[in-house]
Order: C-alpha cells, then sequence, then structure tokens
C-alpha cells in the first residue's frame, strides 16, 4: 500500500469537505475548490479526516492513490493558509515599486514595465526578466538555487 495514499487527511476546522460521486469540493474561509477524482479511487469522508483507498494494487492505481491523497491535502490547504510564493530581484537598478494595483518594474529595459496584480502574479513577473546564469541578475524565486556557468574566457 502506498505510504502517502494510507495517511488520513486531517481536516481544519472551518472546512468543509463534500464528496458526490467521483467528484470532491472542499469549501473553508478563503473559498472553494471542486476536483474530479478517477474511477478507481474512493474517498470516504469520515469526522475530521479524509481517507483514500483504491481498488487494486496495479501500478497506475498505485500511482494515483498517493497523488489523489496530496492533492485533497493541497485543496484543504489552499483554502484555508492560501498559497504564497516570494521572488527575489537581483542586478544594479532593478526595482519595483507598487502603485495601486499595478507594479511598476525597472529592468534594464528603456521604459518601466507596468504589471496588474492579480491572477498567476508570480510566474508571470518572473517572465519578465528570468534571472540569467551568467551574471545572476533577473528575477527569482527566493530559495531558487542557479548554477553560475563561466563565460566565454573560461576553462
Amino acid at each position: 500500500m502506498s505510504r502517502i495514499g494510507r495517511k488520513p487527511v486531517p481536516i481544519v476546522p472551518g472546512v468543509e469537505v463534500k464528496t458526490v460521486g467521483q467528484q470532491i469540493s472542499v469549501k473553508g474561509p478563503l473559498g472553494s475548490l471542486t476536483r474530479e477524482i478517477p474511477s478507481t479511487i474512493t474517498v470516504s469522508v469520515a469526522g475530521a479526516q479524509v481517507d483514500v483507498k483504491r481498488e487494486s494494487d496495479q501500478r497506475q492505481q498505485r500511482a494515483l492513490h498517493g497523488l489523489v491523497r496530496n492533492e485533497i491535502q493541497n485543496m484543504i490547504h489552499g483554502v484555508t493558509v492560501g498559497f504564497e510564493r516570494t521572488l527575489e530581484i537581483n542586478g544594479v537598478g532593478y526595482k519595483a515599486a507598487l502603485t495601486g494595483r499595478t507594479i511598476s518594474f525597472s529592468l534594464g529595459r528603456t521604459h518601466p514595465v507596468a504589471f496588474p496584480v492579480p491572477g498567476q502574479t508570480a510566474a508571470n513577473i518572473r517572465a519578465l526578466k528570468p534571472p540569467d546564469v551568467y551574471k545572476a541578475k533577473g528575477i527569482k524565486y527566493a530559495g531558487e538555487v542557479l548554477i553560475r556557468k563561466e563565460g566565454k574566457t573560461g576553462k
């Protein structure tokens, strides 16, 4: 049995988990999420925990067992705490300023880049100036490790 899949998922107070057929919905203070469950996996809500079971021991079902359990745990985390991604801006003269609902970036271009705040923000901001492997300049995720490369003169 999957080590991850057999662990029950605890339900935090203030979160409501419902299963209807092969669909699970999680509702909490930050919103609600819904997901379709594969037909070979069964999900049951008992008390303050969610249990995930599988029909057989086939390779595909073993993989889905742990996956579905972790996705349910992530759904509960998302509606209670939310998800956060921190970015770091590295480089001389690179800066950002929040003005109302837009962020203005100075990233070594001839003009500042205006960026609206809501949405898939962290990945879109990182795409404005991805980190450079030669000078380590640009926008990177906090904790992201960049493997520096030598330039042309290095042997």
